[in-house]
């Protein structure tokens, strides 16, 4: 660089710099979105394959509750192409995926526990005859009695878990205490993640027992590890590797595990590549869901419809291993209250276990479960006391500081930064809801056959894993002598944006135009010991550890400067690709070589803890939150009586993510949860029958919400605040809260059908709220109606 480029500002760069100057906080768009709309972005199955590749394909059980009497491989063995045939037995080291309890087979050995579950392996030249070989196996089994429903599991207390029980004062003295009590049953359903990219991995040998798996993951070091134990070596001769996934939601956390390590122990055996891609219908069989909860519920109160007294036993479709569902378990006791202060509660939660998949995490992890059923006992108490339920909600609401007494949650957190009375005062307003409320009352007068529903739900949701220790990250940074920035995180990208967000915050801290820094691949070997990019906690994590990592370099970069150009390091300023010191504005570039030049180190690591998480699972007591993310949306649906065909007309949606990293992506997140959380609720129905298969294993019969299923008017907003605890530049999490704001389409759908009774009777609607069960729901209220008539009521 000459002196010239040393020289001072123009005057508009030193405009940028004094109007202060910043990176995060921007709508940039995603940094693989061209790649995405080019049809570029490389995901496991668009990497090349190397020389000798063979395919891999699971054989899988057709059997709820079995023992495996014999098992026949030759006409397998003898297929097209096929290449070698494995089962338990070749196994080398530990056969087990559970990342929490060790009950989980890679294959089964002997004993099959629901329909799907891998028994063997086939593997061949292409994924065509894999998958072709593996139906020819001949399997004789004795038929075991299997438990399918999470009621069957209750009445036979068949649990992967001993149950959990949360109380807080004396719920039954408050009971006799109230003036009213709503007692009734709920059933929700589960959800297939159905990622757009399957289960997928690809695992090739080293040298000295090394292997690579190239993955579809959010969690590189769990797959790492059970890679290590399937094979019987150290964690340090694997490396697994993730540039990005097609959507996980949370069905990659633990659930990737079974296919990297199948993979991995036949590329082991055979010293080739080995590639192991699901069909769609084979990851639908194998994997787990989100947790179909039923509950049991009772419910104090008082005239104005105060909450007194609550008492819930929910028992979740754990499946036939523990998985996840201790924790997710754990998430929906802490979020049973929402937004709502309970005073003396008594919550039991039951993992039960079933012969069927073993269900794990998805976007909400047990917490959308935990919420639905007080909003459902809320729905309960509003229609029986002739209210509208957005009153009854704002009754309900967490106080707002320590002289009302009523900001402590039933596990012992305090609230310390509720701001939901205001966020759903603005909501309130900007969707003009009073008056649409009397709108949809006219119109349902007037009309038979369609009916108007409008529904209003407010959100409140704890970030951080439940597990204290998971709450860490690490990151490195590289400066190259171009002024370019490289990042490595432990963080995966699964399409929410967390390369985007980390890579802004880095370049945010060094004073860079985005485009200055990139983010590479999720590596074992470069950030060890990562935690799975799950509970919302991506871009806070990895972006803090990262921020970490750039600041100890610009600390660097100042103090070379001063010793440089002089002046004082606390005056250095980096911003808008250029470093000012002692009345000098070096681009960051030269100041880099010279640093370079002088060996200055230009890489760091970083590392972030998340401070004052604590959590005792016995008491089911602590602080097991970093902060609260709140929201609240306004939905009004219409529903055709006759078919239970409905529409979801207009949605509002407001969203509390504090100082947004990137409004844009923020946004995007939040429409994208609203729709996958709506079809959780409404459409996505998994049926399995009488033998335990299950029936709804493809988009033929699963049916996801599609873009006709999209509000025409679809309103969403952030609300503007800033986070009270140290995030990272005061944002919060965007990932898993928003998919409670559907609440309010499931409510207003249950108001459609209450209008057919005149608002007296409250329908009694299951989720996913099908046209089958709307009619239902229907009926059932028409039948009320005309049993009050019968009876001169």
């Amino acid at each position: 660089m000459n002196t010239q480029t040393e020289a001072f500002l123009t005057d508009k760069n030193q405009a940028q710099v004094e109007a202060g100057w910043a990176e995060v906080g921007k709508s940039h768009p995603h940094e693989s979105a061209i790649l995405h709309v080019l049809g570029e972005a490389r995901y496991t199955d668009d990497i090349p394959e190397l020389q000798g590749t063979l395919h891999a394909a699971l054989g899988l059980s057709s059997k709820a509750h079995a023992r495996i009497l014999s098992m026949n491989f030759d006409a397998v063995k003898n297929a097209c192409g096929v290449v070698a045939v494995y089962t338990a037995k070749d196994i080398p080291g530990t056969n087990d995926c559970g990342p929490i309890i060790h009950d989980d087979p890679i294959l089964s050995a002997g004993l099959v526990e629901y329909v799907g579950q891998p028994i063997f392996i086939v593997v061949a030249d292409t994924h065509d005859n894999a998958r072709r070989a593996v139906r020819k196996a001949e399997i004789v089994y004795e038929e075991l009695p299997a438990i399918l429903t999470p009621q069957e599991a209750k009445k036979a207390q068949s649990f992967v878990v001993p149950p959990m029980h949360l109380q807080r004062g004396d719920a039954q003295q408050a009971f006799e205490r109230s003036a009213h009590r709503v007692k009734g049953e709920l059933y929700v359903g589960g959800q297939e993640q159905f990622y757009l990219e399957g289960q997928i991995s690809y695992a090739i040998p080293k040298e000295d027992r090394g292997m690579l798996v190239l993955c579809s993951t959010q969690h590189p070091s769990e797959m790492q590890h059970v890679v290590a134990h399937a094979l019987g070596v150290h964690s340090h001769n694997i490396v697994v590797e993730c540039r990005r996934m097609g959507g996980g939601f949370g069905g990659k956390e633990s659930q990737s595990a079974l296919w990297a390590a199948a993979a991995a122990i036949s590329a082991a055996h055979l010293k080739r590549p080995v590639k192991l891609r699901a069909d769609r219908d084979d990851d639908m069989m194998v994997t787990g869901k989100r947790h179909c909860f039923h509950y049991e519920y009772e419910v104090g109160h008082d005239d104005q419809g105060r909450i007194i007294a609550a008492k819930v036993e929910m028992v979740s479709r754990a499946g036939f291993s523990a998985d996840l569902s201790a924790p997710v378990a754990t998430r929906a006791v802490c979020h049973f209250d929402n937004t709502y202060y309970l005073g003396d509660v008594d919550i039991l939660a039951m993992c039960g276990k079933t012969n069927t998949q073993s269900n794990t995490a998805f976007r909400g992890f047990g917490g959308p479960q935990g919420a639905i059923a007080i909003e459902y006992i809320i729905d309960e108490i509003a229609r029986n006391l002739n209210q509208d339920a957005l009153d009854i909600r704002k009754i309900n609401f967490y106080g707002r500081n320590d002289a009302e007494g009523r900001n402590i949650t039933q596990y012992g957190q305090k609230v310390v930064d509720n701001i939901i009375h205001e966020l759903v005062a603005e909501l309130e307003v900007s969707s003009d809801y009073q008056q649409r409320r009397a709108d949809i009352k006219a119109f349902n007068a007037h009309s038979p056959v369609l009916k108007k529903g409008l529904a209003f739900t407010p959100v409140k949701f704890g970030i951080a894993f439940n597990v204290t220790h998971l709450n860490q990250a690490g990151a490195l940074v590289h400066i190259y002598t171009d002024g370019s920035v490289l990042v490595n995180h432990g963080g995966c990208e699964m399409g929410q944006g967390v390369n985007t967000k980390v890579c802004q915050v880095v370049a945010h801290e060094l004073g860079l135009n985005l485009d200055q820094v990139r983010a590479t691949a999720t590596d074992t070997s470069k950030v060890a010991n990562t935690s799975a990019t799950a509970a919302s906690t991506g871009a806070d994590l990895n972006g803090k550890a990262a921020q970490n990592a750039a600041h100890t370099l610009r600390q660097r970069l100042a103090e070379f400067a001063v010793k440089t150009y002089g002046g004082e390091q606390e005056a250095v300023r980096f911003a808008a690709d250029l470093v000012s010191v002692n009345g000098l504005d070096i681009p960051f570039e030269a100041l880099v070589q010279k640093a370079y030049l002088a060996r200055v180190q230009l890489w760091s690591d970083g590392f972030y803890a998340t401070p004052g998480l604590h959590w005792d699972p016995k008491t089911m007591s602590g602080n097991p939150f970093s902060y609260f993310a709140y929201g609240a949306s306004v939905s009004e649906v219409i529903v055709d009586t006759l078919t239970g065909e409905w529409k979801l007309l207009r949605a509002d949606a407001l969203y509390d993510a504090g100082n947004s990293l990137n409004p844009a992506i923020d946004i995007g997140q939040v429409e994208g949860a609203f729709i996958q959380g709506m079809g959780w609720l409404t459409t996505e129905e998994l049926w399995w029958n009488k033998g335990g298969k299950l029936m709804t294993h493809a988009p033929s019969t699963y049916k996801i919400p599609a873009i006709s299923d999209c509000p025409e008017d679809f309103r969403v907003s952030l609300y503007q605040n800033s986070n009270v605890q140290d995030s990272i530049h005061r944002s919060k999490a965007v990932g898993e809260p928003p998919l409670l704001l559907p609440f309010s389409v499931f409510f207003a759908i249950r108001d459609a059908i209450a209008s057919v009774g005149d608002y007296r009777y409250n329908p009694p609607l299951n989720a996913p709220a099908t046209s089958e069960a709307i009619l239902l729901a229907i009926n059932a209220v028409e039948d009320l109606a005309a049993a009050d008539i019968a009876s001169g009521l």
